[in-house]
C-alpha cells in the first residue's frame, strides 16, 4: 500500500484562542516495502502525521471521491487540494471504510503495553482481530491467529496464553501489544517510539522484530523515533518534521550528512555520524552509510591501505 500525502494540514482547536497549527502543507510519499523513519522535535507534526493514516484524525470529507478544490480569494490563486490516499483508500471521502482501513493499516502508539487490560494474553490478543474480522470466526480460527500472532513476536502460545499480560515482563508486555495490533495481518505497520525507555538490550530486541515483521508479515513499517542512531540503523528513508512541515525525506545515507542543517533544527546526529566528523577534522575522509557495520569496515579499508 503506497502512502501519499499532498498539501496535508491540521490545526487543533481551530477558530479558538487555543489554536495550534500540527501540519502545514505537509507533502510526502511513503512507498510500498519501505521501512520508513520519521523524526523531528516534540511539536513538529510527526505523530499528528501518522494518526492521519489509519483515519484516527480524519480529513474533512466530501460526496466526491476527491475533495473539490478550494476556491481562489479575491487576488489570490487557489489553494492547492488535498491528497491523503493509503493503498486504495482515499481518507478525504466518505464513502471511504475505515473499519477496512485499520484492518490493513496498524498503529502501536508509544509504550503499548500500557493499552494491555483483558484477563488473559489470549483475549487481549484477540480482542483486535475479532474487531476488524469481516465474519465471525470460530474459537479454532482465533486461537490460530492468536498463536500466530505471539509466535512471530516471539512469545510461545502454550506458555503465555492464559497468563495475565499483568504477570509478564515490561518486554513480553510490549511483544503482547504489537501482537494485538498485527495478528489482523496489517499490510502497513506504524509505531511511535517502538523502542522508547527500553535498555539497549531491549532496544536491538525490539528493532530485530520489527525487521521480521517486515521480511514477514507487514509489507511497510513505519517508526516515529527520536533516536537517531535508531533511524540510521534501521531505516530506507527519514523524513524530517519540523514547525508542522517535511523539510528532508531522504535516505540514512544522504541525510545524516547534513549535519549542520539537522542541528539547526535542533536533532541529534547519529553516533556515526559524530564520530566520522571528529575523523574528518584529522584529515581522514569515510564515506559510510552511517550504520555500525558500514563505518566499521571502511575504516578498516582504510586502515588496511595506509598500512
Amino acid at each position: 500500500m503506497r502512502i501519499v500525502a499532498e498539501h496535508l494540514s491540521y490545526t487543533y482547536n481551530p477558530k479558538s484562542p487555543f489554536a495550534v497549527k500540527a501540519l502545514d502543507d505537509v507533502t510526502l510519499t511513503i512507498e510500498e516495502g519501505e521501512f520508513f523513519g520519521i523524526i523531528g522535535h516534540t511539536g513538529s507534526g510527526k505523530s499528528t502525521f501518522v494518526q492521519h493514516l489509519n483515519g484516527l484524525i480524519r480529513l474533512p470529507a466530501s460526496k466526491k471521491r476527491r475533495p473539490k478544490r478550494p476556491k481562489a480569494k479575491k487576488g489570490r490563486p487557489a489553494p492547492p487540494a488535498t491528497v491523503l490516499t493509503v493503498g486504495e483508500f482515499d481518507l478525504s471521502s466518505k464513502k471511504t471504510d475505515f473499519r477496512a482501513l485499520r484492518k490493513r493499516v496498524g498503529m502501536v502508539f508509544q509504550y503499548p503495553e500500557y493499552q494491555l487490560f483483558a484477563e488473559t494474553v489470549k483475549e487481549d490478543v484477540a480482542y483486535g482481530l475479532k474487531n476488524f474480522s469481516d465474519k465471525k470466526l470460530t474459537p479454532a480460527e482465533t486461537e490460530a491467529a492468536v498463536r500466530a500472532a505471539l509466535e512471530i513476536v516471539g512469545l510461545d502460545y502454550g506458555e503465555v496464553a492464559e497468563k495475565s499480560p499483568f504477570d509478564l515482563s515490561g518486554g513480553q508486555k510490549r511483544r503482547v501489544a504489537i501482537a494485538g495490533v498485527i495478528v489482523t495481518k496489517p499490510e502497513v505497520l506504524i509505531l511511535d517510539e517502538p523502542a522508547a525507555g527500553l535498555d539497549p538490550l531491549g532496544k536491538r530486541e525490539v528493532m530485530e522484530l520489527l525487521h521480521r515483521l517486515h521480511r514477514e508479515w507487514c509489507k511497510t513499517v513505519v517508526i516515529v523515533s527520536h533516536d537517531m542512531d535508531e533511524i540510521a540503523e534501521n531505516c530506507t528513508r527519514a523524513a524530517v518534521f519540523s514547525e508542522g512541515r517535511v523539510v528532508y525525506a531522504l535516505p540514512p545515507a544522504s541525510l545524516f550528512k547534513m549535519t549542520d542543517e539537522l542541528l539547526a533544527l535542533g536533532l541529534d546526529i547519529p553516533l556515526t555520524a559524530k564520530l566520522c566528523a571528529a575523523l574528518k577534522e584529522r584529515g581522514i575522509e569515510v564515506d559510510c552509510d552511517f550504520t555500525v557495520e558500514d563505518l566499521i569496515r571502511k575504516v578498516v579499508a582504510l586502515k588496511g591501505e595506509n598500512a
